[in-house]
């Protein structure tokens, strides 16, 4: 019997819906004959007597779910998520330079410096890729820093703002749809497909829609409807990033797939497993039975 470390935080337990799927987690794993514990950052230590980790924490190279992987890693202890993965999806920039290495499907995009935060240059990209352009700040998750400029001085207000944040930022051509696909990828296998319904009166999937945080609406999909070309191109952008747990965000548009990022520690909770009961099983063997 082997023991599975499940590293988490109190807002992440607090979270009744997170909460479910942790217990599900805990659930599979004795249901395969080991053992699961939960351990919280005061308790970093443990992670050394567990055989597995598995991160449900907030994860960032500059928060200590990132000092938990790196603890698992130098120790030779298998652990979700890794922190090549963490440190590669972090960074958007460095994330879409590897899918672009690979030859991955996504929307025309540039890196940006300061100095080419201008009129003119934001003119330039709106003549050739349309309006609205899409600005993000690299560091950027759950769709913060995200925001998309209909004209050249809009494109300066924005440009600049994420600028004090990061020396570059990433510019991309707006893909429209009214759902988002998210594949789940572990092993460079797949875990779960699902639909992100974006909400009205945005284009992300959670977003300040008049003073309240709208979040999409889950829509799990069979493994015999994911469109062929989206499902290719999701594995294809998860083993891009390396061989762990990964959540491809792609977009569907005018008969062509356009990855729109990849994800680490991806959601469990919202409904992703209805048509994958054994996602959490696949997540602890993975790291308790693959020696």
């Amino acid at each position: 019997m082997s023991n599975l470390g499940i590293f988490v935080n109190r807002q992440t337990v607090s979270n009744a819906e997170q909460l479910q799927a942790l217990l599900k987690c805990r659930d599979a794993a004795e249901e395969l004959g080991h053992s699961a514990d939960f351990i919280f950052p005061s308790e970093i230590k443990r992670i050394l007597k567990s055989d597995g980790i598995f991160i449900r924490h907030n994860t960032d190279p500059m928060n200590v779910a990132f000092v938990a992987a790196k603890m698992a890693s130098l120790h030779n202890i298998p652990v979700i998520d890794d922190p090549s993965s963490i440190q590669i999806c972090a960074d958007k920039i460095n994330m879409y330079y590897h899918l672009m290495k690979n030859n991955v499907s996504i929307p025309r995009t540039e890196f940006l410096s300061r100095k080419d935060i201008t009129e003119a240059r934001g003119q330039q990209l709106l003549d050739e890729w349309g309006t609205p352009l899409v600005l993000k700040e690299p560091s950027t998750c759950f769709s913060a820093r995200v925001e998309k400029s209909k004209d050249a001085k809009e494109f300066v207000h924005i440009g600049r703002r994420f600028s004090h944040m990061s020396d570059w930022i990433v510019a991309q051509e707006f893909i429209r749809s009214r759902y988002d696909w998210r594949i789940g990828v572990l092993g460079g296998q797949l875990l779960y497909a699902c639909k992100y319904i974006i909400p009205q009166d945005s284009f992300k999937i959670q977003a300040q829609v008049d003073g309240h945080l709208v979040y999409c609406q889950t829509e799990c999909v069979p493994v015999d409807k994911i469109p062929a070309s989206v499902l290719e191109t999701g594995l294809k952008a998860g083993r891009s990033i390396g061989n762990g747990l990964y959540g491809v965000d792609l977009k569907e548009c005018d008969g062509k797939v356009y990855v729109i990022e990849v994800n680490d520690n991806p959601s469990l909770e919202s409904g992703e497993d209805s048509c994958y009961p054994e996602i959490y099983h696949k997540i602890v063997k993975r790291l308790l039975e693959c020696n």
